[in-house]
């Protein structure tokens, strides 16, 4: 079955055709491991990871590259500032590479809460400087880039074509629209690729040109040729890093090898929170431990992520994960029912079942569209016969979405279920066993009175505030 996806560098929806036809060769933009990430950092993760299983899904092997930026990324687009992992040492009183292993080590302690799968190969920045080096003096070699005082940068104008993957076109660009001007770059939007370090750096090595460290962007180009050669087929990361870090990369690679390095760039829209940006001015920067402290299990996140595109900005809200938190729970109360359901499936079940399955693997190849994909599996959870057939097909599918579907069914949070209402209903259940309908009744009411309705469903019994 043919896969679609929405290519950042064309513009448009494309099917995908794979260099190979049996591996594909993925690199994805990983965090910066100078703080927590975030939520919205997260949803990049998801969206990457459900590329991966959708690929996985239509029988490809997949290589999966991520870096890890422990070095090189500046506060400013413009090549100013202090580097971020510095700057974090700094204010936290710990070294570089304390404060790189703890946040990396946090980072991929929250991938394994939401199911995240590992990449084949994790890069960290700082083991590749050597890598990196080679790639600068290669661009220096062959014209692309030049020395200041300060700083390697490299030419933009010496490239066809600068903007390719933004749109930006540097002839309609004021000087200094975009970056602080530096008065020895030869253009406004020269990058760096090398950067002197002053005396009292954290992170410096030995170059050709002193005491350095590496620039942000050139850590991906050299590690995505090193592990997947001059050109593979997909490029990942959030939308913020079209017009800068991802530019920059194609820039690198192009002055280098002549080549764009990805066919295929997908990008991730933001998350936002109540309707606005994330910000720590407004106190609404959330990690995933607040999803957890708050009691829910972290996948809510992940399914609350399927409510849109990837590409379309998805909002936050705590109604929307408590409203995600019991469609979870109903989907594995579904599951739970074919399971243990003894029906046989006709032909005609069977056909039904069989469309059903079909339209799921269209919609995920259609540019990953979860919020189809999961109309279908609730199709499948609602069917009327429940059959271990359905069961054995939603783990199938699971594979792709990776909510762990076959777990136990877990209700909301326990702490808004008070204890007397679960005491009541523990009640009004005892009394339908003994077939004392009246009494399970008055139970019922007293409950709604409490602000409380039970529902009886075939999954079992479920308890919400009115």
């Amino acid at each position: 079955m043919d896969i679609y996806f929405t290519n950042t560098l064309t513009k448009k929806k494309e099917k995908f055709y794979p260099i190979d036809k049996n591996e594909v060769k993925i690199y994805s933009c990983g965090p910066t491991v100078y703080k927590d990430a975030t939520i919205g950092n997260l949803r990049t993760n998801i969206f990457q990871d459900v590329l991966r299983r959708v690929l996985k899904y239509n029988g490809y092997k997949v290589k999966q590259v991520m870096n890890i930026t422990d070095v090189g990324h500046l506060v400013s687009d413009g090549d100013e500032g202090e580097d971020k992992m510095v700057k974090s040492a700094k204010e936290e009183h710990k070294s570089p590479q304390e404060i790189a292993n703890h946040y990396t080590k946090l980072f991929f302690e929250d991938l394994e809460k939401l199911n995240v799968e590992t990449p084949e190969i994790i890069c960290k920045a700082t083991d590749y400087i050597k890598e990196m080096l080679e790639y600068v003096e290669e661009l220096m070699e062959k014209g692309y880039a030049y020395e200041t005082s300060t700083a390697i940068y490299f030419d933009v104008s010496k490239l066809d074509e600068y903007g390719i993957l933004s749109g930006i076109n540097l002839k309609e660009q004021k000087s200094g629209a975009r970056v602080e001007v530096d008065p020895e770059k030869k253009n406004p939007y020269d990058f760096a690729l090398w950067i002197k370090a002053p005396e009292n750096h954290l992170m410096k090595w030995d170059s050709p040109w002193g005491k350095s460290y590496p620039g942000w962007h050139i850590e991906c180009s050299a590690m995505s040729r090193k592990h997947l050669g001059e050109e593979f087929d997909i490029h990942t990361g959030g939308i913020d890093l079209i017009p800068t870090h991802h530019e920059n990369e194609i820039a690198q690679s192009k002055g280098a090898t002549g080549k764009i390095p990805a066919r295929y760039w997908i990008h991730g829209e933001y998350l936002l929170v109540d309707g606005g940006k994330m910000s720590k001015s407004l106190g609404n920067v959330y990690l995933l431990k607040d999803i957890i402290e708050k009691g829910y299990d972290p996948l809510v996140y992940r399914l609350f992520c399927y409510t849109s595109s990837y590409r379309i900005k998805l909002n936050f809200t705590w109604d929307a994960i408590d409203a995600t938190s019991k469609s979870l729970e109903r989907l594995r109360m579904g599951y739970k029912a074919h399971q243990q359901g003894e029906e046989k499936l006709d032909a005609t079940d069977q056909e039904k079942i069989s469309k059903i399955e079909e339209n799921f693997h269209k919609a995920i190849n259609d540019d990953m569209n979860m919020p189809l994909a999961l109309s279908y599996v609730w199709e499948l959870i609602k069917y009327p016969k429940k059959s271990k057939e359905i069961a054995k097909l939603l783990q199938k599918i699971d594979k792709v979405l990776a909510i762990k579907i076959d777990e136990n069914p877990k209700s909301k949070p326990q702490e808004d279920i008070p204890e007397e209402i679960a005491k009541l209903a523990e009640e009004r259940k005892i009394a339908k066993q003994n077939k004392e309908w009246e009494k399970a009744d008055k139970i019922r009411e007293e409950i709604k009175e409490k602000g409380y309705i039970i529902k009886d469903t075939k999954e079992g019994i479920i308890i919400e505030k009115e």
